[in-house]
């Protein structure tokens, strides 16, 4: 005789990069097994792996690869907030001193992608010259910041932005970047000035994030300050 099945409820929500509506439920067991699994090793990788193969299996979407980095948090603070509980237990530092620590209950609902009203995608680098900016995706982001120690932090973003360029425009053409090789376009970012550059590091700087401000009350000092989390990482350390 076949045992009952139960019913999963499903939610929707719109991601913070383009609007979209996602269909998603919470996470079972079975899926909370790879999190966890994930989480026993500490290796980044397979914490990354885990979270996207757990968005993929919560939701309708068929492209978790190439969400950018704030869509995927987001996505996955939800699907954890509806799976486990509405408040995360976090341990976080006193700025008073830097150096008392005290623990926090966070109400998942409260945690936010916050965007710069000054963050565009669209940079005119010169009068003639107008490029079009993606975002990294969750692997690119993670070699850029859990890998090889030895990159310099210029050779970091010249990497990332020629990863992340989708068009350049001159007054006569639309270049569409998936069609150049990635040599022409770290030629291409090799050639501008530093005001130009600024403007592209910018760009990454001001990207939406997951980011939530509160206040503690140093034990010790008995002063209040605010302390701002942000990214996943910082809610789920």
């Amino acid at each position: 005789m076949a045992l009952p099945k139960l019913n999963t409820p499903k939610y929707k929500l719109k991601l913070p990069s383009d609007g979209r509506v996602v269909n998603y439920r919470p996470f079972l067991v079975k899926e909370e097994k790879l999190l966890l699994l994930a989480t026993e090793t500490g290796e980044q990788a397979d914490i990354i792996q885990a979270i996207k193969d757990i968005i993929t299996a919560c939701t309708d979407l068929k492209d978790v690869d190439r969400l950018a980095t704030f869509d995927i948090e987001y996505l996955f603070l939800q699907i954890r907030t509806k799976s486990v509980g509405e408040n995360v237990d976090v341990r976080v530092t006193c700025t008073d001193d830097n150096e008392t620590e005290v623990d926090v209950s966070i109400p998942l609902d409260e945690i936010k992608v916050i965007k710069d009203k000054n963050h565009k995608r669209e940079i005119k680098l010169s009068d003639e010259i107008m490029v079009t900016m993606g975002y990294p995706s969750l692997d690119m982001f993670v070699k850029m910041n859990f890998t090889d120690d030895n990159v310099s932090q210029v050779d970091q973003i010249f990497e990332m932005a020629s990863s992340c360029i989708e068009t350049i425009a001159d007054p006569n053409q639309i270049y569409d970047c998936a069609d150049v090789p990635k040599s022409e376009l770290v030629d291409f970012f090799d050639q501008l000035n530093s005001k130009q550059f600024q403007m592209i590091q910018t760009f990454f700087e001001t990207m939406p994030k997951l980011s939530h401000t509160l206040e503690v009350t140093n034990p010790n000092t008995k002063k209040k300050t605010k302390v701002v989390l942000e990214g996943l990482a910082s809610f789920f350390a």
